[in-house]
């Protein structure tokens, strides 16, 4: 199975300047994933990351292979957004960074289910250009009902509990 820019929409809540996932290339449900993201010169974090020198920054390469496995996770559970579900992100292991990735690169980004146990998933993962490795990470994600999930602009503080 392949998912094209609209497709991969049905999916993801992102949007630019966030959406970290231009294609997917390969989906088999349960097992593995693979997409891409193309790294342009017009990327907004790359004005500032650095000047000078322009990488995509680590935790953007994280964040893109989480987008990747997330896709994994809602076809893997047979549910959309639409369905009134989202995964997040719940942990990130083992990151390794192992190149810069450039405006002109083109990111090639790979999940593999490592476990899964009720609404919680681990992936293993990589992020490659041009065959060579830039990132490996363990991620682990969680699917929620958005009546479950935290209200929008909620901070982190529990209320105090009552004597």
């Amino acid at each position: 199975m392949t998912l094209n820019i609209d497709q991969i929409l049905n999916y993801l809540p992102h949007r630019y300047p966030f959406l970290l996932l231009d294609r997917v290339d390969e989906l088999l449900p349960g097992e593995r994933i693979r997409g891409r993201k193309n790294v342009s010169a017009n990327e907004p974090y790359l004005q500032g990351h650095f000047p000078d020198h322009p990488i995509m920054p680590g935790v953007l390469v994280v964040e893109a292979l989480a987008q990747l496995c997330c896709v994994l996770a809602f076809e893997t559970h047979g549910r959309k957004p639409a369905d009134g579900y989202l995964h997040y992100l719940a942990g990130v292991d083992d990151a390794r960074f192992k190149r810069p990735v450039r405006p002109g690169d083109v990111l090639e980004l790979h999940g593999s289910v490592a476990s899964q146990r009720r609404q919680l998933m681990k992936f293993d993962c990589q992020a490659r250009v041009d065959g060579e490795l830039a990132c490996s990470v363990k991620l682990i994600c969680v699917e929620r009902k958005l009546d479950e999930a935290r209200p929008a602009g909620a901070s982190g503080a529990r209320p105090a509990k009552k004597p």
